[in-house]
């Protein structure tokens, strides 16, 4: 029997309202991944085991995870750790961009994440 990975029953609640209360930046990101606007699709708050990335594309198998203040302490960071490690263990590629780089340089975040799809495709 397979275990399920993706989007478990139990984090779908958590899901909607990590969806319903977004971000400014996840807000600004979204804008420009929505609707296949690179070519491929991407979900918000996907459930990947039992956490939730911000952006995920299947196609690609590109996680894209923003990262605001509560992310620079030590203890966020050895959790974000041996949470990339998991996700990355599933053969996913996983890329990472703070709050400030979506509102202060949304272009260079958008190509960045242009080139890991064209990698990946």
């Amino acid at each position: 029997m397979s275990e399920k990975i993706f989007n478990i029953p139990t984090l779908t609640a958590r899901r909607q309202a990590l969806r319903n209360n977004a971000t400014q930046p996840e807000q600004i990101l979204w804008q420009r991944l929505r609707n296949q606007q690179l070519g491929v699709k991407f979900r918000r708050q996907h459930g990947i085991g039992n956490y939730i990335v911000d952006f995920y594309c299947p196609q690609c198998k590109l996680v894209i995870e923003l990262d605001g203040e509560s992310h620079f302490t030590t203890e966020a960071q050895i959790y974000d750790e041996i949470r990339d490690a998991y996700i990355r263990s599933l053969g996913l590629t996983i890329l990472r961009f703070t709050n400030h780089d979506v509102t202060q340089n949304l272009e260079g975040v958008y190509e960045g994440i242009e080139r890991a799809i064209h990698e990946h495709l």
